[in-house]
């Protein structure tokens, strides 16, 4: 079982790490929120342990936007926050577990066990393809077809994609999409939406008279397809 743990407190992950590889665990640990990302989006984790607060972001944006990403893997929050408030917050948010600090390690190990077999159990999201027209985009491989042709995309172009089909037939703003992709909360000063709103249409465009992306002038852009 593979298990990834997002903590910016090395003692604590490594305490755990080491504990889990004596039980014959593979554990990876990040200790910030961008790596964090990173490995969840290059690895099929079974279960991620997840810090309420991180260096860089918070627990709860963090999930949200690997749920966004269509990633469902089984998350454990662990975290020193015992409020009732802040578990029904995380657990809304998308979590699956609530362990706080400091905790029992025979109880966390159980708790992993019940979620590695909840993980087991959930259907293969490759049931629940994305379709857009002619466009399938698998959430399990993050791969995307047109037609029977494999289109190469970045990680990045893959999550644009991926939010506007979530968000199909809606009209979403540039600053929508910072946040929701880029995690920013303020204008870059870029038109880095632009760059790569042009870079998907170039890959699906071909022989189509109508983008499949509609430009609004001054609100933003939409998903024109069925």
């Amino acid at each position: 079982m593979q298990i990834l743990i997002v903590e910016d407190e090395k003692r604590v992950a490594d305490f755990i790490c080491k504990g889990l590889r004596v039980e014959g665990y593979f554990c990876e640990q990040a200790h910030d929120g961008q790596s964090g990302l990173m490995l969840v989006k290059s690895h099929n984790f079974d279960v991620i342990i997840l810090d309420r607060m991180l260096p860089d972001t918070d627990g709860i944006s963090f999930l949200k936007h690997i749920r966004n990403l269509g990633i469902s893997t089984p998350v454990l929050f662990l975290t020193a926050l015992d409020d009732i408030e802040e578990k029904v917050q995380g657990l809304r948010a998308g979590a699956d577990d609530y362990l706080t600090k400091p905790f029992d390690f025979e109880e966390l190990l159980a708790r992993i066990e019940v979620l590695s077999r909840r993980g087991a159990n959930a259907p293969d999201l490759d049931e629940n393809i994305i379709k857009l027209n002619d466009i399938s985009i698998s959430l399990t491989h993050r791969t995307v077809y047109k037609g029977n042709e494999l289109i190469k995309m970045t990680a990045m172009e893959f999550d644009l994609l991926l939010f506007l089909a979530k968000s199909k037939g809606r009209v979403l703003s540039r600053e929508r999409i910072l946040n929701a992709v880029w995690q920013l909360n303020s204008d870059p000063l870029t038109n880095v939406v632009d760059v790569y709103i042009n870079r998907l249409r170039k890959k699906f465009d071909l022989h189509q008279s109508e983008s499949f992306i509609e430009t609004l002038r001054g609100v933003g852009y939409r998903l024109n397809v069925n």
